[in-house]
C-alpha cells in the first residue's frame, strides 16, 4: 500500500517538472525569436573595449580615422617588371568588380582624374605658391637664377617646356612647386595604378573597402572567397602577392575562438564523463549533469542575446567554464544522495537547498561584479554565467525530484573522500607539520609579491598569428610606411586659424623627424600655404609681374611685339590676388583621401584637422614635445587610443581590487552574524588565502597582474565562499561534502585551467588565475573541517 506522504511527494515532484518543461520550453523559443530578430554572433575585440570620455572633436577624430581604416583590404603585387605587376593589379580590380555578391566597394589604385584636376586647381592658384628656395632667390632679388633654369630647360632636349606653359608661367616656377607637394611620398602612378619602387622590384598597390563589417562572420567569408577568386587569377604571371586588413586578423580571431571553444568545450565534458565514472561507478548520473548543463547553457545564451542583442565569441569562450561551475550543482545532489541512500531525492534536495540557494548568491555576485566593469564584452561574461548558474539551479530545484529519484549503488570514492578527510587530520594534529607547511606558504608569498609587476596594455587582448603581422610590417614598407594608430589632432575657431595652427605645427614635427621620434607625418599643411604665406607669395611674385616682366620676356627670347602675352600674364596676377587655396576647395578632391583629415564643425563652429603619423619610434618623447607645443590661435593634443584605454584598464584594475578588498570586508560582516566568530573568520579566510596565494603565484610565473587577472580573482573569491560554505555547514567531517568538494574542484579546474591554454591572452590571464585559485581554495578548505567539529 503506497504511503500517502510519497504520493504527496510524488505528485508536487511531477508538478515542478511540468514547471520546468514549461519554463525553458519558453526561454527557448523567446531565444529563437531573438535569433530570427537580428540578434548575431559579434567576433570584433574592439567591441569589449570600454568607452572612453572624450570631447566632440577628439570623439569625431577618432570615429573619422577609424572608419578609415575599417574594413579596408590593402594589396601589394610585387615583380621585377613594371608592366607586369600594372596588368596583375588591373585584373584583381576587375576580378573584385565582377564579384557577384559585390564584397567590396571602393575598389582601385591610383585616380588619374583627380590627379589632373587638382594639378589644374594648383596651376589656377600658382600666383600663390612658391617653394622655400623661390622664395628665398625673390626675397633677395635674385632672377639671375631663376631666368638661367628656365633657358637650360629651353634648351635641354630633355626639358619639360613648352611655349604654352612659359606662356603662363614665365619661370616655370610652378613645376618645383607641383614637385614640392609629392615629395613627402615615394609612391608614384601610372596607367592607373599606384606603384612604388623598391631596389630591384616594383609594387602596385591595390585597395578596397568591405561592403560589410569584417566581423561579421557571413561578410568575413564572401570578402575571403572574393579575394581567393581575384588572387587565383593572377597565379600564372609570376607575382608576389601581399595582403593587409582587419578582415584577415579577424579571420585568425573567429578560428582562433572556435578551436577554442571546441577544445575546452569537448575536453571539459570528457573530464566530467570521467570524474562522474570514477564518483559514482556508472554514467547515469551523467544525463541529468548534460541536462543540467544545457539548460544552464540556453538561459545563458537567451538572457544575453535579451540585454545585449549579440553574443561576443568571447563569452563562449569563456562561456564553455560554465561547464566546470554548473556541474558542480549535479555533482552536490549525487554526492549528498549517495552519503544517504535512505533519502529520496526531495529529501536530499531539501536537506542541500539553503547551501546550494546561498552558494548561488554569492557565485552571482561574484559575476554580477564583473558585470560593473566597462567592458561590453566581459558584461555579457557576467550575465552568461550568472544566467547560466540561474538555469542550472532552477534543473536541480524543479527536474531533478522526479528525474533523478532511483538508487545509486554504494561508491568507493566515498571511503577515498574520507581517507583525505583523516589524512588532513592527521596532518593538522601534528604542530611542526603544520607550521612548516605555514612557513612555506608565507615565503611564497613574499617572494611572488616582491616579482609581482602590472602591464595594462590593451594589445594583450589579441596576439595574431606571427605571419599575418609579419605580412602586415612588409605592406607597410611598400605603402611608405602607412600611419600609425596615434595621430595629432589640431583644433580652432575658424579654418583659417586651423591652416595657420597646422603649419605652426610642422617645423616642430621635422624636428621630430630629425631627432628620429618617428619616420615622416602627412598633414594638411603640406598640400596648402597659408593664408599670410599666400599673400606673401603673391608679393613676392610681383617683383616679376608687375616689375621686370618686360625684361623677362625679353632674356627668355619669346616674342611680344604687341604686348599681349605680358598684359595677359599681368591681367592673370592681378585676378588672382584675392583667390584663396582654401579647404574647402581641396576637399572636393581626392574623395576620402583628404576630407578623412578634416573634422566638420562642432556646435560651438570650432574645426579640427588630423595630422597622420608614420613609423613612431618614441612615443613618450613625442607625446611631451606635442604637450609643450603652444600655437599662436590652435590647440594641439596628440591621440593615443590604444594608450587611453589602456589607461583606463589600469585605473579599474586597482578599482576592481579595491572592490574585491571591500567584499571581503562585507561578507566577514554577513558571516559573523551568521556563525560563531571562529569559524565565520575561517570561511571568509580560505578565499582570502587563496586569492594572497594566488597573486604570489602569478608574480613567481611573471604574468603580469592585469585587470582580467583582477577579474578572475572575484571568481576564486565567489567559489572560494562556496567551498568554505558547504563544509561550513556540515555537522561534521562529511564525507559527501568532501567528494563533491574534490569532484567541483576537479570539473572547475578543467574548464577554467584549459582556458590558461588560450592563445587569446586576455583568456588566458583569466583561466590562469582561476587555475591557481581554485587549486588553493581546494587545498585549503578541507581544513575548515577542524574548525567545524569544534563549532557543532
Amino acid at each position: 500500500m503506497n504511503n500517502p506522504q510519497q504520493d504527496k511527494q510524488s505528485l508536487t515532484a511531477k508538478w515542478r517538472l511540468v514547471i520546468w518543461c514549461l519554463l525553458f520550453s519558453s526561454v527557448v523559443l523567446y531565444g529563437i525569436h531573438l535569433w530570427q530578430s537580428g540578434a548575431k554572433i559579434q567576433s570584433d575585440i574592439l567591441a569589449m573595449l570600454p568607452q572612453l570620455q572624450q570631447d566632440e572633436l577628439t570623439h569625431a577624430a577618432l570615429e573619422q580615422v577609424e572608419q578609415r581604416l575599417a574594413d579596408q583590404v590593402y594589396i601589394a603585387i610585387i615583380a621585377p617588371q613594371k608592366s607586369s605587376v600594372i596588368d596583375a593589379a588591373k585584373t584583381i580590380i576587375n576580378s573584385l568588380q565582377q564579384d557577384p555578391t559585390q564584397a567590396f566597394t571602393q575598389i582601385g589604385s591610383a585616380d588619374d582624374t583627380d590627379i589632373n584636376a587638382i594639378g589644374q586647381w594648383y596651376f589656377k592658384h600658382r600666383f600663390k605658391l612658391l617653394t622655400h628656395q623661390q622664395q628665398q632667390a625673390l626675397s633677395t632679388n635674385q632672377l639671375d637664377s631663376l631666368i638661367a633654369n628656365v633657358q637650360q630647360q629651353l634648351y635641354s632636349a630633355f626639358g619639360f617646356a613648352s611655349s604654352q606653359l612659359i606662356s603662363q608661367d614665365p619661370l616655370l616656377l610652378f613645376t618645383d612647386n607641383l614637385l614640392a607637394l609629392s615629395a613627402h611620398s615615394s609612391l608614384s602612378q601610372e596607367d592607373g595604378i599606384l606603384l612604388n619602387q623598391q631596389a630591384d622590384n616594383v609594387a602596385a598597390i591595390v585597395m578596397a573597402k568591405g561592403t560589410k563589417s569584417a566581423f561579421n562572420p557571413n561578410a568575413q567569408q564572401q570578402q575571403l572567397h572574393a579575394l581567393a577568386n581575384a588572387f587565383a587569377a593572377v597565379d600564372g604571371q609570376k607575382v608576389i602577392i601581399l595582403k593587409a586588413g582587419a578582415l584577415f586578423h579577424a579571420q585568425a580571431a573567429t578560428e582562433s575562438a572556435k578551436q577554442e571553444i571546441s577544445f575546452i568545450g569537448g575536453l571539459s565534458l570528457l573530464g566530467v564523463m570521467i570524474l562522474v565514472w570514477l564518483g559514482f561507478g556508472t554514467l547515469m548520473p551523467l544525463s541529468l549533469a548534460l541536462l543540467t548543463l544545457s539548460s544552464g547553457f540556453v538561459m545563458a545564451l537567451v538572457a544575453t542575446l535579451s540585454l545585449f542583442h549579440e553574443l561576443h565569441l568571447l563569452t563562449l569562450v569563456f562561456g564553455t567554464s560554465l561547464i566546470g561551475i554548473a556541474i558542480d550543482y549535479s555533482f552536490h545532489f549525487y554526492c549528498e544522495k549517495l552519503n544517504r541512500p535512505e533519502a529520496n531525492a526531495n529529501q536530499v534536495i531539501h536537506s542541500i537547498l539553503p547551501v546550494m540557494t546561498l552558494a548561488l548568491a554569492t557565485s552571482s555576485l561574484a559575476f554580477i561584479g564583473i558585470g560593473f566593469t566597462p567592458f561590453p564584452g566581459m558584461q555579457q561574461v557576467a550575465v552568461f554565467c550568472a544566467a547560466g548558474l540561474l538555469g542550472a539551479y532552477l534543473t536541480l530545484v524543479l527536474a531533478f525530484p522526479l528525474l533523478a529519484n532511483r538508487p545509486l549503488t554504494p561508491s568507493k570514492a566515498l571511503n577515498w573522500a574520507q581517507d583525505y578527510l583523516n589524512f588532513i587530520g592527521h596532518i593538522a594534529a601534528k604542530k611542526q607539520i603544520t607550521m612548516t607547511l605555514a612557513c612555506l606558504l608565507v615565503m611564497h608569498s613574499a617572494l611572488g609579491l616582491s616579482q609581482l609587476s602590472h602591464n595594462d596594455d590593451i594589445r594583450n587582448l589579441q596576439q595574431s598569428p606571427q605571419h599575418l603581422t609579419d605580412e602586415d610590417n612588409q605592406l607597410r614598407q611598400w605603402l611608405s610606411g602607412g600611419a600609425d594608430n596615434q595621430f595629432i589632432l589640431v583644433t580652432a575657431n575658424n579654418e583659417a586659424q586651423l591652416l595657420e595652427g597646422l603649419h605652426q605645427l610642422t617645423p616642430v614635427l621635422n624636428d621630430a623627424v630629425k631627432q628620429q621620434q618617428l619616420e615622416r607625418f602627412f598633414s594638411l599643411a603640406n598640400m596648402l600655404p597659408s593664408r599670410q604665406q599666400q599673400d606673401q607669395n603673391y608679393q613676392l611674385q610681383g617683383l616679376i609681374y608687375q616689375q621686370h616682366l618686360t625684361d623677362i620676356i625679353n632674356r627668355l627670347g619669346l616674342t611680344d611685339d604687341s604686348g599681349s602675352l605680358t598684359q595677359a600674364l599681368l591681367t592673370d596676377y592681378q585676378a588672382a590676388k584675392y583667390d584663396y587655396l582654401t579647404v574647402t576647395d581641396l576637399l572636393k578632391f581626392g574623395e576620402n583621401t583628404f576630407t578623412d583629415l578634416w573634422l566638420k564643425p562642432n556646435d560651438n563652429g570650432q574645426v579640427g584637422a588630423i595630422v597622420l603619423l608614420t613609423n613612431i619610434a618614441d612615443l613618450p618623447a613625442l607625446k611631451l614635445r606635442i604637450q609643450h607645443t603652444n600655437l599662436v590661435q590652435a590647440k594641439v593634443q596628440l591621440v593615443d587610443k590604444v594608450g587611453d584605454i589602456s589607461d583606463l584598464m589600469g585605473q579599474y584594475r586597482q578599482l576592481t581590487l579595491y572592490l574585491l578588498a571591500v567584499v571581503l570586508l562585507i561578507a566577514t560582516i554577513i558571516f559573523s552574524i551568521k556563525y560563531p566568530i571562529k569559524l565565520a573568520l575561517t570561511v571568509i579566510g580560505v578565499p582570502t588565502a587563496a586569492i594572497i596565494l594566488t597573486i604570489s603565484s602569478l608574480g613567481i610565473v611573471g604574468s603580469p597582474l592585469s585587470l582580467f587577472h583582477a577579474l578572475a580573482l572575484i571568481l576564486v573569491f565567489g567559489i572560494g565562499i562556496d567551498y568554505s560554505l558547504f563544509f561550513a555547514e556540515a555537522k561534521q567531517a562529511n564525507r559527501g561534502v568532501m567528494m563533491a568538494i574534490f569532484m567541483s574542484a576537479c570539473s572547475t579546474l578543467l574548464a577554467f585551467g584549459l582556458l590558461a591554454f588560450s592563445q587569446t591572452h586576455a583568456i588566458h590571464f583569466f583561466g590562469l588565475t582561476l587555475l591557481f585559485g581554485i587549486g588553493f581554495t581546494f587545498l585549503l578548505a578541507p581544513f575548515m573541517t577542524l574548525i567545524t567539529r569544534k563549532s557543532h
